[in-house]
């Protein structure tokens, strides 16, 4: 059973679903990432449903039970952009075309995965926040740093803290409530990028989490959750996707932060024109 198939069958069935069990079927429907890797138990306390009520529905959509479900589930995600299926079917004089249709999907997907209340959300964030601390380990740590330069670019005051001589938890022990904390957490996930958004939350900072998956830790302690697609064949992790969200919410704040937004890239371009560093350039857009 591919994706497809699967979304037609709860279709067809829900309608004859009752109240309670036609909400859970539509949460299946729209919430299918969240289904397949999470537990019965996180998806029964979202829903304030009994873990009864959830193999009922599974029943009731054919399958033997909740993990015949989530299996199915499992393996349609994987199916709709799967990195290694296409390294192992493509002919290796295609591979660039592959490779491309790939980070092609990956872009696609992140757009998608994009709540239409997300950015507005994002900008009045980081427009309140005192201070903004961008965070990331390994691979990740170049989409934190991404995240960082933008909002230095634009004048906002931004901390960078990735792994070095000190430890997240150590680099991160002067945040407060009003201030914001965006984290981006590919895999594999790291146990100290996880404690350290633990307290920073409890801290009541505003947290932005930027990852692959509801199954990343650090879902479980955000206000403002956002998925990249990151498949690939190659290199663990695919940046495509993430610096792809990091433009378009980093180019949005940019507008929304209106007058002062264009002070600071005019200062921006004003630097990058610095014949004493740089060669003249023209047309600079900034």
């Amino acid at each position: 059973m591919n994706a497809s198939e699967l979304q037609d069958l709860i279709r067809k069935k829900i309608d004859d679903f009752p109240t309670k069990t036609r909400r859970v079927a539509e949460y299946i429907l729209t919430n299918s990432t969240a289904v397949a890797f999470r537990s019965i138990s996180e998806i029964s306390e979202t829903l304030s449903v009994s873990k009864a009520q959830l193999v009922r529905v599974a029943r009731m959509l054919g399958f033997n039970g909740y993990s015949d479900l989530k299996h199915v589930l499992k393996q349609t995600l994987m199916e709709q952009v799967n990195p290694s299926f296409i390294a192992e079917s493509a002919q290796r004089s295609n591979m660039p075309e592959s490779l491309y249709r790939l980070e092609q999907a990956n872009i696609e997907e992140t757009f998608k995965k994009l709540p239409s209340d997300a950015i507005s959300k994002f900008c009045e964030a980081a427009k309140n926040a005192s201070t903004i601390y961008c965070m990331g380990w390994g691979i990740s740590a170049l989409v934190a740093e991404w995240f960082y330069t933008r909002f230095a670019e634009l004048g906002l005051k931004a901390v960078l803290a990735r792994r070095g001589s000190m430890s997240l938890p150590e680099q991160t022990r002067a945040i407060e409530d009003a201030d914001m904390l965006v984290v981006c957490e590919l895999p594999s996930y790291v146990i100290e990028v996880t404690e350290a958004v633990e307290k920073i939350y409890k801290k009541g900072a505003f947290v932005v989490t930027l990852t692959d998956s509801l199954a990343a830790p650090i879902c479980k302690t955000t206000h403002l959750a956002l998925y990249a697609s990151d498949t690939s064949p190659t290199f663990g992790s695919s940046l495509l996707g993430p610096m792809f969200l990091v433009h378009v919410l980093t180019s949005a704040l940019a507008l929304n932060l209106g007058e002062e937004g264009k002070i600071a890239l005019a200062e921006q371009k004003e630097g990058l024109n610095d014949e004493r560093v740089y060669y003249p350039a023209y047309g600079l857009r900034y």
